[in-house]
C-alpha cells in the first residue's frame, strides 16, 4: 500500500508542510481542544485549541521574522508545558529550524547545551521569562550562549500575529534538528524535514488506527523524538486531543500516568519498557482499585529492548482494571527515521519467540524447546507502508535471509536527510548501498536484528555488542540476569560492557543499588550473587563489578542506559560508587589509568582527523 501524506486525511486537505497542517486544523476545528497540560499529572493548568496555537505560532514567528532569523537555527529551552509547543510551531511558521534541547537545571553545567548550540550554529534562543532569569546567572561561564539573541515567548503580544508573513517553504525544507540522546556516542543533529514529519505521522496514524475520536496521554519529554512526534505532532496530525504531563511528575509518582489515562479515557499512550516495569512495581491495591483502563487501545512501547516478562507482568497486574494484553504495541524506530519504522496490527497480540542463546551468539536463530539457555524476544512488527527493512551482513553488505542476525537497514521517505554539519558520517550512515542490489540508498541503523515471517526482532546494537572469546553477548541480556540476581539491585539500572585487559576483552558490570538497601548493604553477598548468576546464565567471568548509588547511572531522556558513558565513567573513576570489586584490584588501578590515557589520545587524534 502506498501512502500519500497530503491526501491521507480529509478530502481536499492538501499539506506539504507542518505549517499547512496546523493552519488547516485552525480553520476547520478552531475551537477544539488540542492540548491540555497537567500540573503534577493531575490538575489542568493550561489548554490550547488549534486556533490559539495557530495564533501563538504566528505571533512568535512574527517576532523571529523581525529578527531576520529565517533560515537560522533556534535553540528551544523550555520546561515541560504548553509554551514549548507554541515556540516549536513559531519556528516552523517563521522558516526557522527548531533545535529542541534540555532546559538547564539550576547549578548544572551546560556542556551538552553548548555543544548542541555550537554544532547547530544556533543564533537565537527561545525560552520563558523565568528560565531566562535562571540561565542568566550562568552566562559568565557560557559566553557563547550569552552572545546569542534570546527571545522570551511567554510575553509576546498576540497582536503581532497580524504582521506574520507565511514563509516560502516546502516538504524538502528542514523543520528541526533532533539531537540524538547519545546512548552510544556523541549526540548528533538529525536533519528532519517537513516531508519526513508528515510521512512518518501518516505511518503512525495508520499503524495505531487513530481517528478523530482518539485521545492521548503523554508524559515523555517534548525534546525527545517519541515525546515530540508521537506525543505532540501525531495528535495534531490526527485531529484528536492529548493530555500532557511532566516526565518528572511521572517518575515521582508513576500512578499519575495511569490515573490520567483512566480520567481522560485515553486510547493511546506509552513509553519505554522501564515505564511499564516502574508503574507495575509501584502500584498499590488502593490505586489499582481506582483505575479503569478498558479505554486503552494502543499501549506503545519502544526506544529500548522490549521484555516479554515486562509485558506479562503488566498485563497480569492491570487485567482487573480492564487492560488487555492485545493493547501492547511493540514498535521499532529511531531519530534517524523521524520516529517509527515497524509496528504490528492493532488488534494482534504481541509475538514472542524463545530462541537458543548459544545459536544467537553465533548470529543464528534457532527456536528453543525449553527455557534453559534461551532468550525470549518480542517482535516489533513489520515494516510500515512505504518503508523497506533489510537485514544486512555489516561486513559484506549483502542482504541476509530470514532467521539470520545482521544489521537493520531502512529505506523510505521517513528517513531523515542526515546529520547536521557531519558530511562524512551522513554519507556513511544514510547513503549505504547493498552490494548485491545497490539501486537505492539505505540508512544503516547500527542496530542488530533478524526477520522471521516478516516480523522484526531486535537483538542489540553493534556498538554495544560484547565479544568475548569469539562469542557475541548482548548487554541487555546480561543486565537482566544481574538485576534479578539479588533484591538489592535496582531494575533497569545496570550496564554491562567490555574493557580490554592484557590484550583480552573482559566483562564489567555497573549496577545501581536500591535506596532502601544503601545502609544495610552486604557488598560481598551482592557481588557474589552477580558473579554466580552471570557465570551460570552466560558462561562468563565478571572482571569488575561496580555498585553505584540510586539514580546515578547515566541514562538518556527516554530512559535508555548510556553504556558508553558508564564505560567512560568506569575508566575515569568518576562513577558515584558505593562499592566496587575486581578480579585483581591492584592491577585494575594501573589498567584504568593506562586505558584512560590511551583513549584520551585516540579521541584527540580523531578530532584532528
Amino acid at each position: 500500500m502506498t501512502i500519500r501524506f497530503d491526501t491521507l486525511l480529509e478530502s481536499g486537505c492538501k499539506k506539504s508542510t507542518m505549517v499547512d497542517l496546523l493552519t488547516y486544523r485552525a480553520k476547520e476545528q478552531p475551537n477544539k481542544t488540542a492540548y491540555v497540560f497537567l500540573h503534577r499529572g493531575e490538575t489542568e493548568i493550561g489548554k490550547l485549541t488549534y486556533q490559539e496555537l495557530d495564533r501563538q505560532a504566528r505571533a512568535i514567528a512574527s517576532r523571529l521574522q523581525s529578527l531576520e532569523a529565517t533560515g537560522e537555527r533556534a535553540l528551544l529551552l523550555y520546561p515541560p508545558g504548553l509554551e514549548f509547543i507554541g515556540a516549536f510551531f513559531g519556528c516552523l511558521y517563521a522558516g526557522v529550524i527548531a533545535v529542541p534541547a534540555y532546559p538547564p537545571r539550576r547549578n548544572q553545567k551546560m556542556t551538552r547545551l553548548q555543544a548542541i548550540g555550537e554544532n547547530a550554529q544556533a543564533t537565537v534562543v527561545l525560552t520563558t521569562t523565568a528560565l531566562l532569569e535562571n540561565t542568566q546567572r550562568q552566562f559568565a561561564d557560557t559566553p557563547e550562549l550569552a552572545a546569542m539573541r534570546w527571545l522570551t515567548t511567554d510575553n509576546v503580544a498576540s497582536e503581532v500575529a497580524l504582521d506574520w508573513q507565511k514563509p516560502t517553504i516546502n516538504s524538502n525544507d528542514l523543520a528541526f534538528l533532533q539531537y540524538t540522546s547519545g546512548s552510544t556516542g556523541t549526540p548528533k543533529g538529525v536533519m528532519v524535514t517537513h516531508g519526513n514529519l508528515l510521512h512518518n505521522n501518516a505511518l503512525i496514524h495508520q499503524g495505531f488506527e487513530h481517528t478523530i475520536e482518539s485521545q492521548g496521554v503523554i508524559w515523555l519529554p517534548p525534546y525527545h523524538d517519541m515525546g515530540l512526534i508521537g506525543g505532540v505532532l501525531q495528535p495534531l496530525y490526527g485531529g484528536f486531543p492529548v493530555a500532557l504531563m511532566s516526565p518528572v511528575d511521572f517518575l515521582q509518582q508513576p500512578f499519575r500516568w495511569l490515573q490520567a489515562i483512566s480520567k481522560y479515557r485515553a486510547t493511546t499512550s506509552g513509553g519505554p519498557n522501564f515505564a511499564y516495569d516502574l508503574v507495575a512495581s509501584k502500584i498499590t491495591p488502593e490505586q489499582l482499585a481506582s483505575l479503569d483502563l478498558s479505554c486503552w487501545e494502543v499501549a506503545f512501547t519502544g526506544a529500548e529492548p522490549v521484555r516479554a516478562e515486562t509485558l506479562e507482568r503488566f498485563a497480569a497486574t492491570f487485567e482487573p482494571c480492564g487492560f488487555r494484553k492485545e493493547a501492547f504495541y511493540p514498535c521499532y524506530g529511531m531519530a534517524e527515521t523521524t520516529l517509527i519504522v515497524t509496528g504490528k496490527t492493532k488488534s494482534d497480540t504481541p509475538i514472542v519467540r524463545r530462541i537458543q542463546a548459544e545459536a544467537l551468539e553465533q548470529n543464528r536463530v534457532v527456536t528453543a524447546k525449553s527455557k534453559d539457555n534461551s532468550r525470549q524476544l518480542v517482535g516489533c512488527g513489520r515494516g510500515l507502508a512505504n518503508l523497506k527493512v533489510a537485514i544486512v551482513d555489516p561486513k559484506s553488505l549483502t542482504a541476509l535471509p530470514d532467521n539470520q542476525v545482521g544489521e537493520i537497514w531502512v529505506n523510505g521517505d521517513s528517513v531523515a536527510k542526515g546529520y547536521w554539519n557531519r558530511t562524512q558520517e551522513t554519507e556513511m550512515m544514510f547513503n549505504a548501498y547493498l552490494a548485491d542490489a545497490g539501486e537505492e540508498p539505505y540508512l544503516r541503523t547500527g542496530d542488530l536484528g533478524f526477520l522471521q515471517d516478516g516480523e522484526l526482532f531486535i537483538t542489540g546494537r553493534i556498538k554495544d555488542a560484547i565479544i568475548i572469546r569469539g562469542q557475541n553477548h548482548y548487554p541487555q541480556d546480561i543486565e537482566q540476569t544481574v538485576e534479578q540476581s539479588h533484591p538489592a539491585l535496582r531494575p533497569n539500572c545496570g550496564a554491562a560492557f567490555a574493557v580490554e585487559v592484557n590484550g583480552s576483552e573482559r566483562l564489567v558490570i555497573v549496577q545501581e543499588i536500591k535506596r532502601s538497601y544503601l545502609r544495610k548493604l552486604n557488598v560481598k553477598e551482592v557481588v557474589e550473587s552477580i558473579r554466580r548468576a552471570v557465570t551460570a546464565e552466560h558462561n562468563l567471568q565478571v572482571y569488575a563489578t561496580v555498585l553505584v548509588k540510586t539514580e546515578s547511572i547515566p541514562k538518556t531522556s527516554s530512559g535508555k542506559i548510556q553504556r558508553h558513558a558508564c564505560r567512560a565513567g568506569f575508566l575515569a573513576g568518576t562513577l558515584n560508587v558505593v562499592e566496587d570489586w575486581s578480579e585483581n584490584p591492584k592491577s585494575k588501578v594501573k589498567f584504568l589509568q593506562l586505558q584512560a590515557d590511551v583513549e584520551s589520545v585516540l579521541e584527540k587524534l580523531q578530532t584532528v582527523k
